[in-house]
């Protein structure tokens, strides 16, 4: 019911916030892969709480632990199980939205989709529910780079109305890991941290935009009409708790340029390539990637849960008011880069699965 993605690459996420733990049951992926529960949680150390004093100040360890799948450090190509326990969770923080509706929080929709809700830490409509999501992206991510070399990088374009300066052709992990706010732009980012750090003494919360790239992605991968590759990217990333936008390669300012202004023109390169000289679609043509990089930004609003005092009602239908309580980031930005590159790779494994499997006997490889 919603919570399973993709075709030949499928995952399934299970948990809640507050619940014993969260993670993924992991579909299709290929045998004798290489893969150790070190290499996931570098990804989920990423993505963990109580990284720095910008981020929810929760200390889960976030510790992955392999159930079944993986035999003597290899995939054996059934279903790959992963599990992150919950060791910090404090319930009563959350005492009063047990009636109480959190402001533009998933409280009453859930309440009004299903007739009950868990509201201790929003139970799976917390962000939580992405570490699966993370961890099957790390085996995606190996997978992509062994096959095909492809690299995926995410970073912190904007906050607020702060916006970096970065190139997606040559961007490296080493610039966005260099601060904790994961902006490869270092004077951008001084300012994004003091911000950030404001906003939280505030007890308020703030949004932005993450720009991710992928590079080296073979030509060819896409389905057209309903799988198009970047409709199957935009449906990934708008799956992530906040995210209210989505842009691939000149995304809406495009819509001011004129045709001979936005097309990518053709050209043979060196090697005899067909390669275009400009990149404004953004690596991806009439739903198929081109070859070019792929760049898409991805826009998360503000995180829904903050302190200050806001209006509500209860569950009964009282008006009242709520200041919430609990450990929540007052921007999800930082947190949110891994994940953003956790969906990118999942959605181009899979479809690179697919290609291999549609076009490989054909010899269209």
């Amino acid at each position: 019911m919603g919570n399973t993605f993709g075709h030949l690459f499928r995952i399934t996420t299970f948990g809640e916030s507050h619940g014993g733990g969260v993670g993924v049951i992991i579909d299709g992926c290929p045998p004798r892969l290489e893969i150790s529960e070190a290499e996931i949680q570098l990804e989920l150390d990423r993505r963990k709480p109580g990284q720095s004093k910008i981020t929810t100040p929760r200390k889960e360890s976030d510790i992955c632990e392999i159930i079944s799948g993986v035999f003597e450090g290899k995939t054996t190509g059934t279903p790959i199980a992963i599990l992150v326990r919950n060791t910090d969770a404090r319930s009563q923080d959350y005492d009063e939205m047990a009636d109480k509706f959190r402001p533009s929080h998933a409280d009453a929709t859930y309440d009004a989709k299903y007739g009950i809700r868990n509201w201790k830490g929003g139970g799976r409509s917390s962000a939580r529910e992405t570490i699966g999501r993370v961890a099957a992206g790390a085996i995606a991510k190996k997978i992509l780079k062994q096959i095909a070399g492809v690299e995926i990088i995410g970073y912190v374009k904007q906050i607020k109305d702060l916006e970096s300066t970065v190139d997606p052709n040559t961007v490296t992990l080493e610039q966005v890991e260099s601060n904790i706010v994961r902006c490869p732009d270092a004077e951008c980012a001084e300012k994004m941290i003091d911000l950030i750090d404001q906003i939280r003494r505030d007890k308020n919360s703030i949004g932005g935009i993450v720009e991710c790239v992928a590079r080296n992605v073979p030509k060819g991968l896409g389905e057209p009409v309903f799988d198009k590759l970047e409709a199957d990217i935009a449906k990934s990333v708008m799956s992530l708790p906040a995210s209210k936008g989505f842009e691939i390669g000149s995304g809406f300012a495009g819509t001011l340029l004129t045709g001979s202004e936005h097309n990518d023109e053709y050209y043979i390169d060196d090697t005899g390539n067909i390669r275009t000289k400009t990149n404004r679609s953004g690596g991806i043509q009439g739903g198929i990637s081109n070859g070019e990089n792929i760049v898409i930004r991805v826009a998360f609003k503000p995180t829904a849960t903050i302190g200050k005092e806001q209006k509500t009602v209860t569950r009964s239908g009282e008006e009242t008011t709520l200041a919430a309580k609990g450990r929540h980031d007052p921007c999800v930005l930082p947190r949110a880069v891994p994940m953003v590159e956790a969906m990118v790779a999942l959605v181009l494994c899979d479809h690179l699965l697919r290609h291999q499997g549609q076009c490989s006997l054909s010899g269209f490889d």
